[in-house]
């Protein structure tokens, strides 16, 4: 099984080793998203936050990918590699501050900062690596950069299981973290760049900085439209959905924080497959089909998770792990995909504005849902059911994208 995490034979060894630079980006993304949705309850405990107001904190928080649009179109203008050195520098700052905030509102700044960092960081690392490697292989190579993600989340359930016995508690979880990735930014001063950000800069003199907007606007409008709404219906819960999963263990469950650890160790090794395997399969049978069946099962897994017990919830968690794995791999790879050179990073980040706004927004609802229904469970069981709102978009709007050159 583990097999599919191997590089594809003929990719060199410099090839690997920036793979695995680019990687820390998802790494540190997953890894700092996976610390709020674990100490959630710590963090409420900490600044007081009620629970109606709880959704309405975390939405202010991922807001912060929305400035990430100015990043991208940085990195359509002057080059992949600048902007990944300075994204994962910035997220180091924000993610050790994160955890000296003496307030909510200083915790909601930091991680506002830090989400804008790391989504800047995770989009361009995937354009250069769909810009990287051959067509044959771009599906394993978004899949490999997610499954470091999971690697990262799984290093942070691993360190919530000893929270309690931490120096400052769940703040120490954001403080460890800063100091590694201080040390991977001074690592990617060698990084090159995209070659084919290079030859592309050559041959058009006349690039400007709004131009890659510009294209996307007049010339994608339609593919554009598609993927984000794509991204908007399956964040729009999945935002809420991630986030309350500990907090719902622990306190519908009685599960302890070593309890939560253990299973978000065990069914993430599980689930982590997810990422390799739906790149390769889709590498070989297309992305529209991996990406529909992906959000069906994703809808399943959910509210299977929200309604069970015993033994089916373990199940049910790896099934939805395995799940948002595959259907994020796939909208990070097409989104990459449909587009040209010129605007690659600035379209997957419009597509990430739609997914943030979107999740923003589910986030709110959620808070509302909770009041009418009385429980988190209950309204995140009807939230995901916007996954399947996806489908038809991915069937009828969608072009196919496996096995067409990059432009």
């Amino acid at each position: 099984m583990f097999r599919i995490f191997f590089p594809p034979a003929g990719l060199e060894s410099d090839d690997k080793k920036l793979l695995l630079l680019l990687g820390v980006a998802f790494f540190v993304g997953q890894y700092d998203m996976t610390v709020l949705g674990l100490a959630l309850p710590d963090i409420q405990k900490s600044f007081s936050i009620s629970e109606e107001r709880l959704g309405k904190v975390i939405a202010i928080a991922k807001m912060g990918s929305i400035p990430a649009l100015f990043l991208a179109l940085l990195s359509d203008r002057i080059g992949r590699r600048s902007m990944l050195m300075f994204t994962l520098l910035g997220l180091s700052i924000a993610t050790g501050a994160t955890g000296f905030a003496r307030t909510a509102e200083e915790f909601i700044a930091m991680q506002f900062l830090a989400r804008g960092f790391s989504t800047a960081e995770e989009i361009i690392a995937v354009i250069y690596v769909l810009e990287l490697l051959p067509v044959m292989h771009r599906g394993w190579g978004v899949g490999f950069l997610a499954a470091m993600g999971a690697i990262g989340a799984g290093l942070a359930s691993l360190l919530y299981g000893a929270v309690e016995f931490l120096p400052g508690g769940w703040r120490a979880l954001y403080v460890f973290a800063a100091l590694p990735i201080l040390y991977l930014a001074w690592l990617r001063r060698l990084m090159p760049e995209s070659a084919m950000f290079n030859h592309y800069v050559k041959g058009d003199t006349a690039h400007s900085f709004w131009r890659p907007f510009a294209t996307v606007w007049s010339t994608h409008r339609g593919q554009m439209m598609a993927i984000g709404l794509i991204a908007a219906a399956f964040w729009f819960h999945l935002a809420a959905t991630m986030n309350f999963m500990s907090k719902y263990l622990q306190e519908m469950h009685d599960y302890a924080p070593q309890d939560i650890s253990l299973l978000y160790i065990v069914a993430g090794a599980v689930a982590i497959t997810g990422n390799v395997m739906a790149g390769r399969i889709s590498d070989r049978i297309g992305r529209r089909p991996t990406l529909a069946v992906g959000l069906m099962v994703n809808c399943l897994a959910v509210m299977t998770f929200y309604n069970s017990s015993g033994l089916l919830l373990p199940l049910a968690w790896i099934a939805l792990l395995f799940s948002f794995f595959a259907v994020e791999v796939m909208v990070n790879t097409i989104s990459g995909e449909l587009f040209p050179t010129s605007c690659r990073s600035t379209a997957s980040t419009l597509r990430m504005i739609f997914a943030v706004l979107a999740g923003v927004a589910g986030l709110a609802v959620e808070g509302s849902l909770y009041t009418m229904l009385g429980s988190h469970a209950a309204a995140l069981s009807v939230m995901t059911l916007t996954s399947l709102l996806a489908v038809p978009i991915v069937v009828l709007a969608l072009r196919e994208t496996s096995g067409t050159p990059l432009s």
